[in-house]
Order: C-alpha cells, then sequence, then structure tokens
C-alpha cells in the first residue's frame, strides 16, 4: 500500500493533482478541501489511500490525516463508495461532516449530492460513535454527552423525544457549559 507520496506537484486541478517522485508521476484524485489546503506549493507531500478494484488501482490523496481517517470511515458505509466519500469532503470540511454525524443532522447530509435520506442516516447510525470516540474537540463532545444523558433521563419520564430535543437545544444554545443536573432541572421547567 502507498502510505503516502513526497516530490513535484507538477498538475493540480480542484478534482485531482499530479505529483512527481523519483521520475514517475502520480494520478490522485483529491478533494476541494485538500485542493484549497495545498496552494502554490512546487513541493508537497500527500497521505493517500489505494483503492483497488478488478479493473484499476486508484490513489486518493489527502493534505491532513484527519481527512483521510474520515475518508476511510466514510468508505465502511454500505452504499458510500470512493466517490461519494470524496464528494462530501468536497461539500463540507472533514469537521463539518463530523459535526453532522456527531449531531444526527441528516437534513444537512441530504444535501451533499449522492447522499439520500437511507444514506444520510445509514451515516449517522453506522458512524455516531466512532466520530464521537475519535474526534479531537473535547467541548463538543461534553455538549453532546451532557445533551444525551439528559435526552435519556427525560425519554425515562416519559416526556416526547422531539419537545425534549427541542428543549435541550435551546437551553444548550443559551448555557454552553450547563451541567446535566442543571440542564434536566431547566427543561422540566420548560416541559
Amino acid at each position: 500500500m502507498i502510505n503516502h507520496l513526497n516530490g513535484k506537484l507538477v498538475e493540480k486541478n480542484p478534482a485531482f493533482c499530479i505529483i512527481e517522485c523519483g521520475g514517475v508521476g502520480y494520478f490522485v484524485n483529491i478533494s476541494l478541501h485538500t485542493f484549497s489546503q495545498l496552494g502554490d506549493q512546487e513541493a508537497v507531500r500527500l497521505l493517500t489511500h489505494l483503492h483497488i478494484t478488478e479493473d484499476a488501482h486508484t490513489l486518493f490523496g489527502f493534505h491532513q490525516e484527519e481527512e483521510r481517517k474520515l475518508f476511510r470511515s466514510l468508505i465502511t458505509v454500505s452504499g458510500i463508495g470512493c466517490n461519494t466519500a470524496r464528494m462530501m469532503l468536497s461539500s463540507m470540511n472533514p469537521s463539518e461532516i463530523e459535526n453532522c454525524i456527531a449531531a444526527e443532522d441528516v437534513a444537512r447530509l441530504k444535501k451533499i449530492k449522492g447522499i439520500g435520506e437511507k444514506t444520510a442516516q445509514r451515516l449517522v447510525l453506522e458512524l455516531k460513535g466512532k466520530i464521537r470516540r475519535e474526534s479531537n474537540v473535547p467541548g463538543m463532545l461534553a455538549s453532546l454527552s451532557v445533551r444525551d444523558e439528559a435526552l435519556s433521563a427525560l425519554l425515562t419520564l416519559g416526556f416526547q423525544r422531539n419537545t425534549i430535543e427541542a428543549s435541550l437545544d435551546k437551553l444548550l444554545k443559551n448555557h454552553p457549559g450547563i451541567g446535566v443536573e442543571e440542564i434536566i432541572r431547566q427543561a422540566l421547567k420548560s416541559l
């Protein structure tokens, strides 16, 4: 497997680039996110993912490890191939995609070309726990876990899910550092 390419950027396009390494030019598919980060550098280093099928060996390149990890997670989901994952990374940056998945924002995921309702739901279902474990955004994780704990407690008390979620979202927006006990108390007042 080819882990990365370190060489001269011969050609750059929003969908691909050609990197010359040791006299060999490698055609590498890239996302708009990577394209924007390459800038006008002549010497580049791209992390890669090699996708092998019966009729082709295709290289996908990434400027950062975070993007490559997300790409590899996305292609594990049924219905998401390499090109769809690249389209997702061209439509949003990696942290936006992770936030959409963690927040179960199916509506926003559906806006990406090639992602329908069922695929967006499958993305959330299969990757939510994985994305949250690997995420490096502790503040967001803390607010999500507070929200999840409060949601679970209020569901146990018999309140309707959609009413609870609206109340919790409003409270978290107005009081970002609120604790679980306090958010439950505040939510009970408004429910």
